[in-house]
């Protein structure tokens, strides 16, 4: 495997690091951050948190308060208001003259984190390598005015919803959500949202549907299960930070929801919602329900197949597919 961008830097004597504590923000979880020194990792995505404090890092969904750091990396995301809150709240951690990194691939949009950066801050260095470049810069004394422009901030929707900036569908409900939401039957007893974002699909049936004992929201991004926690009041709702590929409920379910993602960084990848197909099928009751809906282009008949016994294609609708599947295989 080919040394983290900033450990071939380092190693070629381009860059040098200030000594004292390190943070990374959105940390990965297979990444080598051993030349980096005493590390604080920050990463609200439940799998890589995990793969990272299973290495024995420290790691935490939140920014640690009061802490001020010496180095900062950022790893970008495809979400460029993402990237910018996470470099925004980097430069605040960081004490003056500290050193700021910021890595990413350029199908990831770094050319264009970069032009960003140039235009605020003296660039101290760029080191390109493997289709990608790692950015760094001294932190100044006083900081521009333009970085707490940067800073995330929730936003509202039309109905009342608080979003995630740069997170899934940050501009209000995804239309194939609404979709689903429109054509799901009356549920009972335990359900679950698997990849429940901030709160939009649960909300509305918990708001429409009596028959429901429990909810719960099953949601990999620390922030978007925060929003939905702020989203949803009703008692019913249980709210679940976790892997939805190995999460373990406490009983089977008695049906299930989802609108999965399919995506990993920039890049579209349908393995995500099998493997979401799969793990409903597991944590489903014998008599359950899996209600899902996906964009049409997305192969995902032969995962349903292959997970439950018996299935229909609700409807297809404004580029959607909505699919009910009942008698999980085990």
């Amino acid at each position: 495997m080919t040394p983290d961008r900033w450990t071939l830097a380092l190693e070629a004597g381009e860059l040098t690091l200030p000594t004292g504590p390190a943070l990374v923000l959105r940390a990965q979880g297979d990444a080598d951050y051993a030349a980096l020194g005493d590390v604080t990792c920050v990463q609200g995505y439940a799998p890589d948190h995990d793969r990272l404090a299973a290495r024995g890092l420290s790691v935490s969904p939140d920014l640690p308060e009061g802490e001020s750091y010496a180095v900062a990396l950022v790893h970008i995301v495809k979400a460029k208001a993402g990237t910018l809150g996470s470099i925004a709240e980097a430069l605040l951690a960081l004490r003056p003259g500290g050193l700021l990194l910021v890595d990413g691939q350029k199908e990831e949009g770094i050319e264009s984190i970069l032009k960003v950066l140039k235009g605020a801050f003296d660039i101290g260095g760029v080191f390109s390598k493997s289709h990608g470049k790692l950015v760094w810069l001294t932190r100044p004394d006083t900081l521009p005015e333009v970085v707490m422009e940067w800073m995330p901030e929730p936003t509202e929707t039309e109905d009342g919803y608080l979003t995630v900036p740069g997170g899934f569908s940050a501009d209000g409900p995804d239309r194939g959500s609404e979709l689903l939401v429109a054509l799901v039957p009356e549920l009972m007893g335990r359900v679950a949202d698997l990849g429940a974002g901030w709160g939009y699909i649960a909300g509305e049936i918990l708001s429409e549907q009596d028959g429901i004992e429990t909810l719960d929201l099953i949601e990999a991004d620390h922030a978007m299960l925060e929003a939905a926690a702020a989203n949803i009041d009703d008692p019913r709702a249980r709210f679940h930070w976790a892997d939805v590929t190995r999460f373990e409920p406490e009983a089977q379910y008695d049906a299930i929801v989802s609108n999965p993602p399919f995506h990993q960084g920039r890049r579209a990848d349908p393995a995500l919602g099998r493997a979401f197909i799969a793990a409903a099928a597991r944590i489903l009751s014998p008599r359950g329900r899996f209600f899902m809906v996906a964009n049409r282009h997305l192969p995902y008949e032969d995962a349903l197949k292959a997970a439950f016994g018996t299935g229909r294609l609700m409807g297809e609708l404004e580029g959607y597919k909505i699919y009910e599947a009942a008698k999980p295989k085990r």
